[in-house]
């Protein structure tokens, strides 16, 4: 953790303890803010991409069967004899024999043909790659969730530290009012003692509350980046969500990103079916060698170096490896039977993140009506209860009551409107369309296609492969499936929007 973001998350934790630190932030954000701000910085975002980039040159590699290889080789060698005259005979003269030599080669390899074996390699990293988008697509939706989570989180928070400070200034003011009317003989040391027992219990939640919004603004931070300042209201995702959950399933099934990431994993792991079967082929290569400056190097002589240069057509068949190749398909079939079982597992588990995502949602909302109909009802039985116990006919003690009782109804639906829209969040990441294009369409949007189509054609790239792989992949037995490329939902309009302003409505004339 640099040094800057450690000084930022202490910062958070720091303010949180103070009162009034919420209250008076040093700068104001949106959420529209926080999300651009974290899909261009979370470190956990750019891992992901620098790991796709990755994934992107296994296709190269695979590409790199079609391409030829060209090695040039230097061999210099020196050989001393030596002969004892013990072992010396006419044949073999007693002495010390020196001889050296140098060589130069270069040696040219062609792949013309290879029964398949490279194509299917091609497809299967293809899918791979393809499978890793989708993956980058999924951990966006869940970085963007989290940020979303850690927003309404502090917002929560925040609100939650304004009403128990609010409640803990009604607390003290009825304190000071028990005391007067204790001295005036109006109530009794019970009723004292009652206000102060409930001004001691706002004093602790109060500080439980603050510690809390410190957790929440570490939380905000570390995703963000930054601490969060005074948090404007939360736009509407109602243009994203669909009408019924009948709808949010139509939506999932095409583009969620789990659900299409095991999409590409079936097609890749199809490709290595065919890519085993393959190694039953026969291959063609074409091959050829220099060889040159090949004689002694000392003393140099030019005319006692000889030069080769030979060219070769080898076609390689398999005939018998012990059963390696049988096991491979039969391990590679089976791999593919798990991955096409896990498309209905992955659907299922789609299907039930939505579904619990959706009722959540709608629970959420039936709350926010009833917390809110349930403050209103507070309201009136707090004021209609001070007035009574001014006459006589209520207690300390139904006054507190009636204080806690709206608190816990604010808090209800401060927590509400929180669950929904997480709620909403939840549905969206899980159908696929919580991305930053749909959030924030203003934002240049990282293109995870960029770097392979820059790569399609670069360093080691030859104008002959493009034949030789329409070659190999046309008279492969048996055939090299293809891997499609799924169809993406278009960005939805307009983005996170700020909700709009409350009519102005003029003042009653008197």
């Amino acid at each position: 953790m640099s040094n800057n973001l450690r000084g930022r998350l202490l910062a958070a934790v720091f303010s949180a303890g103070v009162l009034g630190a919420a209250a008076a932030p040093a700068w104001s954000e949106t959420l529209s803010d926080a999300v651009a701000l974290a899909y261009e910085t979370n470190p956990t975002l750019q891992a992901q991409r620098a790991t796709q980039r990755a994934l992107d040159e296994n296709y190269v590699q695979a590409r790199s069967g079609w391409r030829p290889t060209l090695n040039l080789q230097a061999v210099a060698t020196y050989d001393q004899t030596r002969v004892p005259r013990a072992a010396s005979s006419f044949f073999v003269p007693s002495g010390i024999n020196e001889t050296n030599s140098g060589s130069v080669a270069l040696n040219f390899t062609q792949p013309i043909w290879t029964g398949g074996r490279t194509a299917a390699a091609v497809t299967a990293a293809q899918g791979d790659v393809l499978q890793g988008r989708e993956n980058l697509r999924r951990l966006e939706g869940q970085v963007m969730q989290a940020v979303i989570q850690a927003y309404e989180d502090v917002r929560r928070d925040q609100e939650a530290l304004g009403i128990r400070q609010e409640d803990l200034g009604v607390l003290q003011k009825q304190l000071e009012e028990s005391r007067a009317r204790f001295d005036a003989g109006e109530i009794t040391r019970t009723d004292v003692a009652q206000s102060e027992a409930r001004l001691a219990a706002a004093q602790a939640l109060l500080q439980s509350s603050q510690a809390q919004l410190a957790i929440s603004r570490s939380n905000y931070a570390a995703l963000v980046g930054q601490n969060p300042g005074e948090l404007a209201p939360e736009p509407s995702l109602a243009y994203l969500l669909p009408g019924n959950v009948d709808d949010a399933f139509a939506v999932a099934e095409k583009f969620s990103p789990q659900l299409r990431a095991q999409l590409y994993a079936e097609q890749a792991s199809r490709a290595r079916v065919a890519g085993a079967r393959a190694e039953r082929m026969p291959r063609l290569d074409l091959q050829a060698s220099g060889r040159f400056l090949n004689g002694p190097v000392d003393p140099f002589t030019r005319d006692l170096f000889t030069r080769d240069v030979t060219a070769s057509a080898v076609v390689t068949v398999p005939l018998f490896n012990g059963g390696l190749t049988s096991s491979r398909i039969r391990q590679a079939i089976e791999r593919n039977n798990a991955d096409k079982i896990t498309i209905e597992t992955q659907r299922r588990a789609v299907l039930q993140a939505i579904t619990q995502g959706w009722n959540q949602l709608i629970a959420a909302r039936a709350n926010i009506g009833s917390d809110t109909e349930q403050v209103r009802a507070a309201e009136i039985s707090l004021e209609g209860t001070r007035q009574e116990q001014q006459v006589g006919l209520r207690t300390t003690l139904d006054i507190l009551n009636a204080d806690v009782e709206l608190r816990n109804a604010q808090l209800s639906l401060v927590v509400a409107r929180h669950d929904e829209y997480v709620g909403a969040a939840a549905v969206l990441v899980a159908m696929g369309r919580l991305e930053a294009k749909d959030l924030i369409p203003t934002v240049p949007q990282y293109d995870a296609a960029h770097n392979f189509r820059r790569l399609r054609i670069a360093l080691g790239w030859v104008p002959w492969e493009e034949p030789i792989a329409l070659v190999d992949r046309a008279i492969a037995l048996p055939p090299i499936p293809l891997s499609h490329d799924l169809p993406q939902e278009k960005p939805i309009p307009p983005g996170l929007q700020p909700p709009p302003a409350a009519p102005y409505v003029s003042p009653p004339r008197r």
